[in-house]
C-alpha cells in the first residue's frame, strides 16, 4: 500500500542515506515528501522548509537528522500526526520518542532502506 512518507533531513547528495531513501521510496511506489530548510527542490520534488508546510495526512515520517535538531521539531511532529516515526541509525532520540508514543504516534528504531528492501516497511 502506497504511503505518504516525510523525509526529515532530505538531501540532494546521492551518497546520503536520505537521498537513497527518497529514491527507494519512489521505487516501491510511495510518495516521498521532502523537508530541509536549506533546499528548495530535489530532482523535481518540492522541498519544504519545515514540517508546518507539509500537507496532511502523512503516514510515516522518517528521520535523517541528529537528535539536537529533532528535539526542536517535537511539537511540529506531534501536530503533523504521522502514524509512525522511523528513527534511522544515528537519529535515535528517546526523549521525543517517549512523547510521541504518549500522543499515539508509533516509533520505530530501524533503517528505512532495510525495511523497504525486506518488505517490513
Amino acid at each position: 500500500m502506497a504511503e505518504k512518507v516525510v523525509i526529515v533531513g532530505a538531501s540532494d547528495k546521492p551518497d546520503r542515506f536520505a537521498y537513497k531513501a527518497m529514491v527507494m521510496l519512489k521505487q516501491y511506489g510511495h510518495e516521498p515528501i521532502l523537508v530541509n530548510p536549506t533546499l528548495k527542490e530535489i530532482e523535481g520534488h518540492t522541498v519544504y522548509p519545515d514540517l508546518d508546510q507539509v500537507l496532511r495526512p502523512v503516514d510515516t515520517l522518517t528521520m535523517y537528522v541528529n537528535p539536537r535538531i529533532s528535539v526542536a521539531m517535537k511539537d511540529q511532529i506531534i501536530a503533523l500526526k504521522p502514524k509512525r516515526v522511523i528513527f534511522n541509525p544515528g537519529t535515535e532520540n528517546p526523549a521525543i520518542a517517549f512523547d510521541l508514543k504518549k500522543t499515539g504516534i508509533d516509533t520505530i528504531h530501524a533503517c528505512t532502506l532495510v525495511m523497504l528492501s525486506t518488505g517490513e516497511f
